[in-house]
């Protein structure tokens, strides 16, 4: 579950933040737009991981495996490395494990971080997506490192106060209508961006 976010030190411009609402009509072409616009800037031999944090314990923080899982099903991406499902989720207990893991199988791998997590009032069920690492856990005084090149966040429930509570009581149907839609877009911008097999889906239009 993740809390804050932050931004890394690069010293080169990056793309601005998104936040976008998941149930507006044009989210799922505006979501799969903005990454692919991030992926494309990418080296075609770079492999793409995707770390899906959370577990499936917890209602609202179910958001990372479920969308982890929605890819497992519908995924035919070659270069695309996937960790984080409803079956193996990546939690508090694995992921410093699941990180020094990628970073011995993958030469220079760019990671992309799935999380939920909390906010005001307004913002739920907003997806957002920023440069720079999540740190899992910080909300709550977890002493878990930091993950992801950029990451993609769902908010999920409102947060300030009793976290693990509100979590427990968030609405599975908000969580999994959000990972269908980050699913759908990061399988979309990575086809689109690295000219998979046709054969796997209909390549998705974005102009």
């Amino acid at each position: 579950m993740k809390f804050h976010f932050g931004f890394d030190g690069d010293k080169t411009p990056v793309q601005e933040p998104l936040k976008i609402q998941h149930t507006d009509s044009n989210t799922p072409h505006l979501l799969a737009k903005h990454l692919q616009s991030i992926f494309s800037k990418l080296p075609t031999y770079q492999p793409i991981v995707v770390i899906c944090v959370g577990t499936d314990r917890s209602t609202g923080d179910a958001l990372g495996p479920l969308v982890g899982s929605h890819l497992n099903r519908t995924t035919t991406l070659r270069n695309l490395h996937l960790f984080g499902t409803l079956d193996e989720p990546v939690h508090a207990m694995n992921l410093a494990e699941t990180v020094e893991t990628i970073h011995k199988q993958f030469q220079n791998p760019f990671i992309v971080a799935v999380d939920a997590c909390l906010g005001q009032v307004a913002s739920v069920g907003c997806i957002q997506v920023a440069h720079g690492p999540l740190k899992p856990g910080a909300g709550v005084n977890k002493d878990l490192p930091p993950v992801g090149d950029i990451h993609v966040t769902g908010i999920v429930n409102v947060g300030g106060f009793m976290e693990y509570f509100v979590l427990q009581n968030t609405r599975l149907s908000l969580v999994m209508n959000m990972a269908t839609v980050i699913g759908d877009a990061l399988y979309a911008s990575i086809r689109r961006t690295q000219a998979f097999a046709p054969s796997a889906t209909t390549a998705l239009k974005f102009d």
